[in-house]
């Protein structure tokens, strides 16, 4: 098979993906015949030949795919345009904790944020699937160790953890999702139906750094957190001060 021919084979099959292929996978189409660097060659080639065009190849954790780009994001919401989903700052900033310091315990985030997390917060970044325990801490009460998933650093548009933004203080790790996207939209997957989420970041935040280095984002509309009379008043289930 040619150059041309294994191209096309190549772009028909992600096109007609649902999810992200891996390259191993991708062999599958060939029997084997073409080894994983020619692949990845023949990749980088599509790569180029749709540069020009709304839709681009990239490489995320779980594999390959087609999506849209950012600034289609404008166009593409007139098809469909539903909110994302609201996430607080409580969340976002526990997202970010759990993405920068992983392996931690929900202790460690309650010590870095300074209050005590409401289960809720991880509950809802476990079921998005951007969270998981991936073991447990060989201490008292062996409290479980939270960490990122494929499907998080997907929804961001990276292939590994070491494309997220850098930041030079905690503070700025605690906070760096709170501006995600706001220059960048997320790109949308505009070949097989399915939207990928979209960021939309409306909340101020005084002490974020600029992300503009991260070009794709996790779906997310930031909603103000609780008062602190409110904060008092759900002390019982909710964020309250974290007591030493």
């Amino acid at each position: 098979m040619n150059t041309v021919d294994a191209k096309r084979v190549l772009e028909t099959a992600l096109i007609c993906s649902h999810q992200p292929i891996q390259v191993r996978e991708l062999r599958v189409l060939f029997q084997d015949d073409l080894g994983a660097d020619t692949i990845k060659t023949l990749l980088e080639e599509l790569q180029l030949d749709w540069a020009q065009r709304g839709v681009e190849l990239v490489q995320v954790a779980s594999g390959w795919r087609f999506q849209s780009r950012p600034q289609m994001r404008e166009y593409l919401d007139r098809l469909n345009p539903e909110k994302p989903p609201k996430y607080t700052r409580a969340a976002m900033e526990t997202l970010a904790i759990i993405a920068y310091r992983q392996p931690v315990t929900r202790g460690d985030m309650e010590d870095i944020r300074g209050v005590t997390i409401n289960s809720l917060v991880l509950k809802q970044l476990e079921d998005r699937g951007w969270v998981e325990v991936i073991g447990h801490r060989e201490t008292v009460g062996r409290p479980g160790l939270y960490a990122t998933t494929r499907q998080f650093l997907d929804d961001l548009g990276l292939a590994s953890l070491d494309q997220l933004p850098v930041y030079d203080t905690a503070q700025a790790q605690a906070n760096a999702f709170a501006r995600l996207g706001e220059d960048d939209p997320a790109p949308q997957l505009a070949l097989d139906g399915v939207d990928a989420p979209v960021l939309d970041a409306a909340a101020e935040t005084d002490t974020a750094t600029s992300s503009d280095a991260l070009e794709a984002a996790p779906a997310f509309e930031l909603v103000p957190d609780e008062t602190p009379e409110e904060k008092i008043e759900s002390a019982s289930d909710g964020d309250k001060p974290h007591e030493s």
